[in-house]
């Protein structure tokens, strides 16, 4: 079970993140700054991260350490599995904060302060430390909540930040979005608050306390409810798969699927009148602008449905593909087949411990030309770097010995004491 670790390393090379996150918006965003280099230490509770015991499992890992949540969001991390409620624990996390530049949790206020390792006694142990937090309404530090005390998942933040109530098939049918945005989005946004405090870090010697709530995160990126009700009093709420305010701007039906077209602009809609064989559309009133194809939507998009609908999606990609902003809408099997994902690496193949074939999971997205960083190591197993994490720190085998044996720290291969 020895992980493979590839020699290649990212633009955060030497800084050394100290991660007490668990299940997705956390562990989300402390592998960002892993995959482009960041030193990640995961520190554990001696159980583990819960989503280590989350599916789905290959059929033929036979040990079942961690399924493919865990491997999908904490790759390129080392693993310290600690019982934070003992004192020996805590001195352990006091001397990784000495070397530390970053710490980031995404426990519910108070958790932290009631282990003895609050940001203000992180801080004066180390000034120049970046502590980020990810709640689900804030943290009182940077703006009091009512709701500072609510916990708050992915489908909580997606429903209060705005997105569920602007998804759906029609006005009356929110929508959860598939993928864990109301974590997710958040995540990205730690990761971006983060780099911004430790430039401000480098220039000034002082760190300081990074806050996003996730309801916050998820409303941002709904910005145009926001303007839209102050603008015009509007209401936003769920309209299909349509834009308010182009067209045609959405998803339209083929043969054997769906696909995407997207032709706000004139010169677009020019071409798209070309392909369906409809030129005189271009000079017609009621289409000849994006204000006039949005008053007049429902015929526009009538319209680009009949051509649409008489071919199917491969048809559909031979007509318009490269020739206006278009694209079919795929499912996993059509991401793994086109070759756009395999040549930018983001289906990477990565060991999976107990099991003879590799897995796959989602590659880096964000690509610098110079230090393009990338997936290094695979999900580490519970503790699998403790041993060394400790070493480093200048703590000798025996005393690292007597801690595993006293149950402060799990380092075994396995993450079950021997």
């Amino acid at each position: 079970m020895a992980e493979m670790v590839s020699p290649s390393t990212g633009a955060l090379e030497g800084l050394r993140v100290i991660d007490f996150t668990q299940m997705l918006a956390g562990p989300f965003c402390t592998q960002m700054l892993a995959d482009h280099g960041a030193d990640v230490i995961k520190v554990e509770p001696l159980a583990g991260d819960g989503t280590r015991r989350f599916g789905p499992f290959h059929p033929e890992d036979s040990v079942r350490l961690f399924g493919g949540y865990f491997q999908s969001v904490n790759r390129n991390k080392r693993s310290l599995a600690l019982d934070l409620k003992m004192s020996a624990a805590r001195d352990i996390v006091l001397r990784l904060i000495d070397g530390a530049d970053v710490v980031v949790e995404n426990f519910r206020s108070g958790v932290m302060e009631r282990l003895g390792l609050s940001y203000e006694e992180l801080q004066a142990r180390n000034p120049r430390l970046v502590y980020a937090a990810i709640r689900g309404f804030g943290d009182p530090r940077t703006g009091e909540s009512p709701k500072v005390d609510w916990p708050a998942y992915d489908v909580v933040a997606q429903a209060m930040g705005g997105i569920m109530g602007v998804t759906g098939p029609d006005a009356t049918s929110p929508l959860k979005v598939g993928p864990g945005v109301g974590d997710v989005i958040p995540a990205m946004m730690s990761a971006f608050g983060i780099l911004a405090a430790v430039y401000r870090t480098q220039r000034t010697g002082h760190g300081q306390f990074v806050d996003v709530a996730m309801v916050d995160a998820v409303l941002a990126v709904c910005e145009r409810l926001v303007y839209q009700h102050s603008y015009l009093g509007v209401v936003a709420h769920p309209e299909g798969n349509a834009h308010p305010l182009l067209c045609p701007f959405g998803m339209f039906p083929a043969t054997d699927g769906h696909v995407t077209v997207a032709c706000p602009i004139e010169s677009f809609w020019a071409d798209l009148c070309r392909i369906m064989g409809r030129p005189d559309l271009v000079t017609d009133a009621r289409f000849a602008t994006n204000a006039a194809r949005v008053a007049n939507s429902a015929e526009t998009l009538r319209l680009v449905t009949e051509f649409t609908s008489r071919h199917s999606k491969q048809e559909l990609v031979a007509r318009l593909g490269g020739q206006i902003p278009f694209g079919p809408v795929y499912d996993a099997a059509d991401i793994f087949a086109d070759e756009h994902f395999r040549l930018r690496d983001m289906i990477v193949e990565v060991e999976q411990p107990g099991c003879p074939v590799p897995v796959a999971i989602a590659g880096v997205p964000v690509r610098l030309s110079a230090t393009p960083g990338g997936v290094r190591r695979r999900a580490p197993l519970l503790g699998e770097h403790g041993a060394a994490v400790l070493a480093g720190l200048g703590i000798d085998a025996g005393t690292i010995e007597r801690w595993r044996a006293a149950k402060v720290i799990v380092t075994t291969q396995t993450g079950a004491e021997e």
